[in-house]
């Protein structure tokens, strides 16, 4: 039996895409998601966990990204987890899973009234980025790869 790799997640963007073009003008696009589940613990009190998600965007999903989405917005997405190992200057080996997305569909409200009925998510703390930069812990550049971020 073939195995199964999908993903789905509704969210808010991070940062705005970042989009880089490589070789023959292909594009990628790259940002954080944040997912946030909430519940009541045993006292009633309402906890909220939020769990971050980094996205690729190829081609013409990634001209979407650039073009109409920003911090904060509010997308659902689909596709499939990709892990990429690599040593780091020390010989260290690092890894980062990614989402790379197949499918988006943007779940802000539009101003004309013909948005979604889904129910808003507030934007995460932001202030939970930090460690989304290519920089190691040492402050160096990180090798990405085959992605050119």
């Amino acid at each position: 039996m073939r195995g199964v790799n999908r993903v789905i997640l509704i969210g808010n963007l991070g940062k705005d895409p970042e989009i880089q073009y490589l070789e023959k003008n292909i594009s990628v696009a790259k940002f954080p998601l944040a997912t946030t589940e909430t519940h009541k613990d045993k006292n009633g009190k309402l906890i909220s966990q939020t769990e971050w998600h980094i996205i690729v965007l190829w081609r013409g999903l990634a001209e979407l990204a650039q073009k109409y989405l920003h911090k904060g917005s509010l997308i659902y997405v689909e596709g499939r987890l990709r892990t990429r190992s690599w040593e780091d200057r020390e010989g260290n080996k690092k890894f980062a899973t990614e989402i790379v997305a197949d499918n988006l569909i943007m779940l802000d409200k539009r101003s004309d009234n013909t948005g979604n009925n889904f129910p808003p998510i507030l934007p995460p703390d932001t202030d939970a980025l930090e460690g989304f930069s290519n920089k190691d812990s040492s402050g160096e550049d990180e090798p990405t790869g085959s992605l050119p971020f």
